[in-house]
């Protein structure tokens, strides 16, 4: 109960927490590398473990005209250079069940998007490929009824799974976090994840794009470790300013690097707690 893997890593039940962190979407390979290689070394001086995380594509930007990233083919590709080069486990996420079992030949965890959560088919199709999945819990979801999500993954022989908190719709553009979710989906008995950056967001907020409030990231990050969680999710770029998607709730590397020693010194107090 409360474990998974990625891979050699364990993640809940005792284990260091997991980070999961790259650029929002896959601009170019350089960028990718630099972001993988920088949040390992960062996270291994912290005493998290490592998984790095960009989309190929992004499948629900708000504008037509909003940047996607490389698509599929090419991302892929990206993403086993990025294995091979730095040494460390890739995620991304599919949006449409023929992709699983294409993604699972290079990924070594699977992403369901919030806004997928309750597509059965793709669930499935995802749960059969015997990698594990990330489900990021849906804006519109209660945190209990995450266990209809699993339940869909468990029964199609997949009990590797990872649920991921990034806020609640509260009134127009805005997002919530109720820390109560990390304990409620961790009672479902499976690992659970902060994503401390898209819980910033301001879904839609922008001129035909998402806005955020990246100063608040820090301040949910330690809460959420401080409750509990498994594992903290950020998006980060290199210069967040000029980043092609969610640049205004993406850390910079320095400011992922000096928030995760603040997130290291809770998690050793938190585990005291426990203990």
């Amino acid at each position: 109960m409360n474990k998974a893997y990625i891979n050699d890593t364990v993640i809940g039940a005792g284990s260091p927490p997991l980070l999961i962190a790259g650029p929002c979407v896959l601009e170019d390979l350089d960028t990718a590398v630099t972001v993988a290689q920088f949040m390992a070394e960062a996270a291994e001086r912290n005493g998290f473990s490592y998984c790095f995380k960009a989309s190929f594509d992004k499948a629900n930007r708000t504008s037509i005209s909003s940047y996607r990233g490389p698509g599929m083919e090419k991302g892929l590709e990206m993403l086993a250079e990025v294995r091979s080069r730095v040494g460390v486990p890739v995620l991304s996420d599919i949006h449409t069940p023929d992709q699983a079992a294409r993604a699972a030949r290079v990924l070594d965890c699977i992403q369901i998007p919030a806004f997928l959560c309750r597509q059965t088919d793709l669930l499935v199709a995802a749960a059969r490929t015997g990698k594990p999945l990330n489900i990021k819990k849906g804006q519109f979801m209660a945190p209990w009824d995450m266990r209809h999500a699993l339940n869909k993954v468990h029964e199609s022989g997949n009990s590797n799974v990872l649920l991921t908190e990034r806020g609640a719709m509260f009134g127009y553009n805005n997002l919530v976090v109720d820390m109560r979710s990390l304990a409620i989906m961790r009672g479902l008995g499976v690992p659970v994840i902060f994503d401390a950056t898209h819980s910033v967001q301001l879904p839609g907020a922008g001129d035909g794009c998402s806005s955020g409030q990246r100063e608040f990231v820090p301040l949910l990050a330690r809460a959420a470790v401080a409750a509990g969680v498994d594992g903290v999710f950020m998006e980060v770029h290199p210069d967040p300013e000029k980043a092609l998607c969610d640049g205004l709730n993406s850390l910079s590397l320095q400011g992922a690097e000096n928030l995760l020693a603040e997130l290291s010194a809770i998690a050793r107090i938190q585990s005291a707690c426990e203990g």
